[in-house]
């Protein structure tokens, strides 16, 4: 009988897009006031820019989820995890319903080995059950079932109870570590 492979769930903004850049460039564009992302570190992406309601604005503009840039890496890590994982995109669509159209065109257009069996737009993540969750957002992983990754933002740099990876070059290297443990646990 074949092993079971674990399983990975990966947020999309964030982890594999780039939301930050794309409310920075956006920011730019419409008020001419270039924010950086030392200026973001510490607050809810709203908070880190002068008019608030702004941003609040642009994640519910037609164009801003479908245009939003990769994380560097993004792409090649995860294929890479689709070797020795069963690798699912979770994304909580349901806050901007408008997005959920532009995500799945996003994930067809830069992630299109991702079936579309495994991508789960919901509102709640707390129903993922998976080994493994890969998030920015400390209200996703505190309710974690299996093992919550952090990826590092601006909004989460004070919280330190989970563990954290600030790159995808970093997720490589972890489930590297993590797949050498398991194969000398079963020796």
């Amino acid at each position: 009988m074949k092993n079971k492979k674990e399983t990975i769930a990966i947020d999309m903004d964030g982890v594999i897009a780039d939301v930050e850049a794309q409310l920075i460039d956006w920011y730019h564009r419409d008020h001419g006031i270039l924010i950086s992302r030392e200026d973001m570190i510490g607050k809810p992406e709203p908070e880190a820019f002068p008019d608030r309601e702004a941003v609040l604005k642009f994640l519910q503009t037609p164009g801003f989820f479908r245009t939003l840039p990769v994380m560097p890496n993004a792409v090649e890590v995860v294929k890479e995890l689709m070797n020795d994982y069963d690798v699912y995109i979770v994304t909580a669509a349901m806050e901007f319903p408008l997005s959920l159209y532009e995500k799945y065109e996003w994930l067809q257009e830069h992630f299109p080995f991702i079936s579309w069996k495994n991508i789960i737009m919901c509102g709640d993540k707390s129903v993922i059950d998976t080994d493994y969750l890969i998030d920015d957002h400390i209200k996703n992983l505190d309710f974690c079932k299996g093992r919550p990754i952090m990826f590092n933002a601006g909004h989460n740099s004070s919280i330190d109870h989970h563990q954290r990876v600030h790159s995808w070059d970093e997720v490589r290297d972890l489930f590297s570590n993590i797949r050498n443990l398991s194969q000398s646990e079963a020796i």
